[in-house]
């Protein structure tokens, strides 16, 4: 009931405008994203590392249709690789990047437009002295999004995937991924899919990453584990225990002001520990769509301002 009023929010500037200004919206917003622009960014990144922790940063938009915003997303990433660069942050800050955000989308070319522009995308990063990550998008896109990291990998063996639990397929491409050299970001899913391809019941989703976690910790790659979830990171650890798993030879990942206290206190106990920050002009439209997709959401985000834990 909530998703098409949510979606008319996301379309107005006014609202935008209202919900960054007002000082309890203001706070929801750089709780969670840091700001619009490279420097905020790179300053996010910093404490974080100054902490003990990692990045990856998602420079927001995707499902674009114009050509030139898909040119002016990889310069924003090759700004960002530099700036990291500059301040000596890439050894310990990656960056994610959704296809369709690059040109995937496009009508003409989506498909050779979104795995040229990932190249140029990783070539930099590489020469930056980090990695690049491809986001998981709805699952129309999934095929693709494997297809274009299988040709990637051949240059840039070292470009991350992403699987979401959620859907039916994933334990399977997580048996096909889990091999030497491949890192692999596994999380639960956030798109509204239909029952045909992901299961409903968050039970059913807690069970598929749990078996996904289990191919993935016990494969040969770099299982990089986001989740919030208490349990889950709990089960991860014990599996990782129980299979022999090197502490450094897999990561946990939360976002960015997500439980902040408990990303510290995983990286004391010397886990390696990743936020993902999200940034850039798009910040309110990938938030409401957030939203949008699964409305529960919303009582998550309020939790986690009253409980910072």
């Amino acid at each position: 009931m909530l998703r098409q009023p949510i979606l008319l929010l996301a379309r107005s500037e006014a609202v935008k405008k209202l919900v960054s200004t007002m000082p309890v919206s203001s706070g929801i917003v750089t709780s969670y994203v840091p700001g619009e622009g490279t420097e905020a960014a790179v300053e996010a990144t910093a404490r974080l590392v100054d902490d003990g922790l990692t990045v990856t940063l998602d420079y927001l938009g995707e499902d674009t249709l114009d050509a030139a915003q898909a040119d002016a997303t990889v310069a924003a990433y090759l700004d960002v690789l530099q700036a990291l660069s500059s301040r000596g942050l890439a050894r310990n800050a990656e960056v994610s990047v959704k296809l369709s955000a690059i040109g995937q989308a496009l009508p003409d070319g989506g498909h050779k437009i979104a795995l040229d522009n990932a190249r140029t995308i990783c070539r930099a990063a590489r020469n930056a002295g980090t990695t690049v990550t491809l986001d998981m998008e709805d699952h129309t896109t999934t095929d693709s999004t494997l297809q274009i990291l299988a040709e990637l990998r051949r240059d840039f063996p070292e470009t991350g995937a992403v699987l979401q639990a959620y859907l039916h397929r994933t334990e399977d491409d997580c048996r096909r991924l889990a091999h030497e050299g491949s890192r692999v970001r596994l999380c639960k899913g956030a798109y509204n899919e239909p029952e045909s391809v992901a299961f409903q019941d968050k039970l059913d989703v807690d069970k598929s990453y749990v078996r996904c976690m289990k191919v993935l910790l016990q494969g040969d790659g770099y299982p990089m584990l986001a989740t919030h979830d208490p349990r889950m990171i709990a089960i991860g650890r014990s599996i990782a225990s129980d299979t022999g798993r090197a502490r450094g030879s897999y990561e946990f990942q939360m976002l960015y002001g997500i439980r902040p206290e408990e990303q510290k206190r995983l990286a004391g106990e010397g886990e390696s520990m990743r936020v993902y920050i999200p940034y850039g002009l798009e910040w309110y439209g990938y938030l409401m769509r957030r939203l949008a997709e699964r409305p529960q959401n919303l009582s998550f985000f309020v939790k986690s301002l009253i409980s910072k834990k």
